[in-house]
């Protein structure tokens, strides 16, 4: 029976969901057309419609976030990974701090809007057989974001967590962001329950998952900081919010 409510509300869902990222494309695209701001506002009103498509699912995001984190102010967060639901939740969150991705390079292509967006929106796309090149990529995205003061999201583990235990975080990636940006106050993000939206790969979508989601305290940045320590902090923040939740 549960299955069975599951799908009477996934194929509306992702409907929904298909066509917000297909109609909000061509007008990204007209956007670009005035700027890249025009096209953040545009990708950030998308990543907040999608927000509410997924009520159609009965999914309930709740939300903790700490009273210093800023709108408009740009960070290095530092977050868990559990589904590519994720980028739109955090995105419709924090909206106003034009958040930008570490990708891998596959996701740039087929997938509308979002495929444009990581093209042509200021993020960085990386190719994982390619050190060199992906180092560079997200040195130069630490570069742009911290002087257009926007936002910066990345995922230490390096991949979606598909069961929603915390695999091994590689700091590298972050440590070169950090270098690159060494203003940008770090802000660390937990989220959990977002694996379960594709427990089933999609098909269906678990109707009524709970996700949770805080941002903690900004942490201010200090010329002589240990990056790593920063970073170990951030994941033992992660660690310890994840417990929390899972014992209450």
């Amino acid at each position: 029976m549960k299955r069975i409510v599951d799908w009477i509300f996934t194929v509306p869902f992702l409907i929904a969901f298909g066509l917000t990222l297909a109609v909000f494309e061509p007008i990204a695209r007209v956007a670009r057309l005035f700027g890249l701001r025009p096209m953040e506002i545009t990708m950030g009103v998308m990543q907040w419609v999608l927000l509410g498509v997924f009520r159609i699912c009965g999914t309930r995001v709740k939300v903790e976030r700490s009273p210093a984190v800023k709108s408009r102010t740009g960070y290095l967060i530092i977050s868990n990974h559990q589904s590519l639901f994720d980028i739109p939740i955090v995105g419709g969150l924090l909206f106003s701090n034009y958040p930008k991705y570490v990708s891998k390079r596959e996701l740039g292509r087929w997938l509308p809007s979002i495929s444009f967006n990581l093209q042509h929106g200021g993020n960085a796309l990386i190719d994982r057989g390619d050190p060199q090149q992906a180092k560079q990529a997200i040195h130069e995205l630490g570069e742009a974001a911290q002087r257009r003061n926007v936002a910066v999201v990345i995922y230490p583990e390096g991949t979606r967590s598909r069961d929603g235990k915390l695999k091994r975080f590689r700091y590298g990636g972050a440590l070169e962001l950090m270098e690159a940006a060494p203003d940008l106050e770090v802000l660390t993000a937990t989220i959990d329950g977002s694996w379960e939206l594709l427990r089933y790969k999609a098909y269906p979508i678990p109707f009524g998952t709970r996700v949770r989601i805080r941002f903690g305290d900004p942490v201010a940045r200090s010329p002589d900081e240990d990056r790593r320590a920063v970073l170990q902090a951030a994941q033992r923040e992660i660690e310890a919010t994840l417990e929390e939740w899972r014992e209450a």
